[in-house]
């Protein structure tokens, strides 16, 4: 099969296109920055570009598009709310009118979030719960899902929606928690940093993460048998505090740190719990996650001993 992935050379792209090889299957990529993924034929393209996406797409005639190309950060769309909108919607546009035009029959995975539905009014959240976004980022997303049951419903497409949970993982840039905490512990074991303190925001917030190995074997899946006009939640169902996490880390380290809670890193837009309920998926598919968290901070400890 030729499986199209939108963002490859992003922290999941690149996990997933490892995947989608093992598994036989041929990857293309469109990404905005230059750079080479070992057995995938890349093509550079902003995913706004709607004149290059539909030469690229239609060149491909991909059987899987795997559309990753997004602006994921909630802090960040506060500052560029307009920006984020416009990419994470209109760059969905771009990919789903290329297909229609082209006349492919693709199997589409949009990548969501869970931040659609904000503050949850129960946990664990099911796919059912009320949507209530609290970000630019959230907003955007609820839009894009729109958009994505419109064409669903208009023109029949193959379009699946995955609402993915927190995951990480060796790789994960530091502007995310896990990394952030592993970084900064690496900084200081190899005296990058001399003052043996990391600073932190709120410690009581609790997520539900898992391992973005696990992640991208869900993502196949989601193409192989999941059914078109559908929303899954995509999640272990497991919530860890941010104090847990840092505790696993700092508990995997021989440095001795002192923790300071700095209050310009507190938002007051952070969501105190997010947990899912990933039922439905697991009915469909029969995924499970298999990689314990504390595998994963140490993969991800371990990878920021090696790169610094």
């Amino acid at each position: 099969m030729k499986a199209l992935i939108t963002g490859i050379t992003g922290f999941v792209g690149e996990h997933l296109s490892d995947y989608l090889q093992d598994k036989g299957h041929q990857v293309f990529g469109i990404d905005k920055n230059e750079k080479e993924l070992k057995g995938a034929i890349i093509y550079k393209a902003d995913i706004l570009d709607k004149k290059k996406i539909n030469s690229i797409i239609s060149k491909i005639k991909p059987d899987y598009i795997f559309h990753l190309a997004a602006i994921s950060s909630v802090v960040n769309s506060f500052k560029i709310p307009d920006t984020t909108m416009k990419i994470n919607v209109e760059g969905t546009k771009n990919i789903l009118d290329t297909i229609l035009v082209s006349n492919i029959d693709s199997r589409i995975l949009i990548v969501t979030s869970p931040h659609v539905y904000g503050i949850p009014k129960q946990s664990p959240i099911t796919e059912e719960h009320i949507l209530q976004p609290n970000s630019p980022y959230a907003k955007s997303r609820v839009e894009q899902e729109k958009l994505c049951f419109e064409y669903q419903k208009k023109y029949d497409m193959n379009i699946i929606i995955s609402r993915s949970f927190n995951h990480t993982g060796p790789g994960r840039p530091p502007e995310f928690v896990c990394s952030d905490f592993a970084k900064q512990i690496v900084d200081i074991e190899k005296g990058i940093i001399k003052q043996k303190v990391i600073k932190t925001g709120d410690l009581s917030i609790r997520r539900d993460f898992f391992d973005v190995r696990d992640i991208v074997k869900a993502y196949l899946l989601a193409v192989e048998k999941c059914i078109p006009g559908q929303i899954y939640n995509i999640c272990s169902g497991n919530d860890y505090s941010i104090k847990d996490i840092l505790d696993i880390l700092l508990s995997m380290s021989y440095a001795k740190i002192k923790i300071i809670q700095d209050q310009t890193k507190i938002r007051s837009s952070d969501i105190p719990v997010i947990i899912g309920n990933c039922s439905k998926f697991k009915e469909q598919t029969g995924w499970k996650p298999k990689i314990s968290f504390e595998k994963t901070l140490k993969d991800l400890l371990n990878y920021w001993r090696c790169k610094l």
